[in-house]
């Protein structure tokens, strides 16, 4: 996604799309680079461009907790209610996959949902999404057991980076799913075992 006329949403308003471009500032950013901070203010949100972004809950206690990613061509509904709402964000976003970000200041994201329906429907279905997916996480951790969750979880890196192999560490895989790293090289020499990955050196392949 290197072109925002390509989202369902803006393929009717050329407009929006050339608005979007004129006031939005585009930077690229590593994998591994923090996007924003817990407690930060929102000055603008972002349109993914190309690559991804994860979007994390961090307890007092330094534990973690994945709560979805961000594709390219969707944007931070976090963002979107901090942002409009002048409060600081209640999640900490960090760099997935090398990502191309447009940031467009929230007094043109405020203005734009007055001018364009079509934002405004971008807008919604993204917090559908991500209504949906948060409602999967809380079903995944009342009732699913830490081997599922994390099957899951490298089913979805998988999907998301369209490959097989999945660069990530034990420790990386533990703070996404909220539970320790012996517990996850457990669960993932068992899979190994069961022939599901391949484990090696910072990557697992999925079989």
């Amino acid at each position: 996604m290197e072109n925002l006329a390509q989202i369902t949403e803006f393929k009717s308003s050329p407009e929006l799309v050339e608005k979007l471009y004129q006031h939005g500032i585009s930077k690229e950013y590593e994998a591994g680079e923090i996007l924003m901070n817990e407690n930060s203010y929102i000055r603008s949100i972002p349109i993914v461009m190309k690559g991804s972004i994860k979007v994390i809950r961090t307890e007092e206690d330094g534990r973690e907790i994945l709560l979805y990613y961000i594709k390219a061509g969707e944007s931070c509904i976090m963002s979107f209610l901090g942002g409009m709402h002048n409060e600081t964000s209640k999640v900490k976003a960090e760099i997935e996959d090398d990502a191309e970000i447009l940031f467009l200041p929230m007094d043109k994201v405020s203005l734009f949902i007055k001018e364009y329906p079509e934002w405004l429907d971008y807008i919604f279905r993204l917090y559908h999404k991500r209504f949906e997916e948060l409602l999967d996480i809380v079903n995944a951790i009342a009732f699913k057991k830490v081997d599922e969750r994390l099957l899951k979880l490298l089913h979805k890196k998988s999907e998301l980076n369209n490959s097989k192999i999945i660069l990530t560490t034990h420790e990386q895989l533990a703070n996404e799913l909220g539970t320790a790293r012996v517990v996850v090289s457990r669960l993932l020499k068992q899979l190994e075992e069961n022939g599901e990955v391949q484990l090696g050196r910072n990557k697992i392949t999925l079989l």
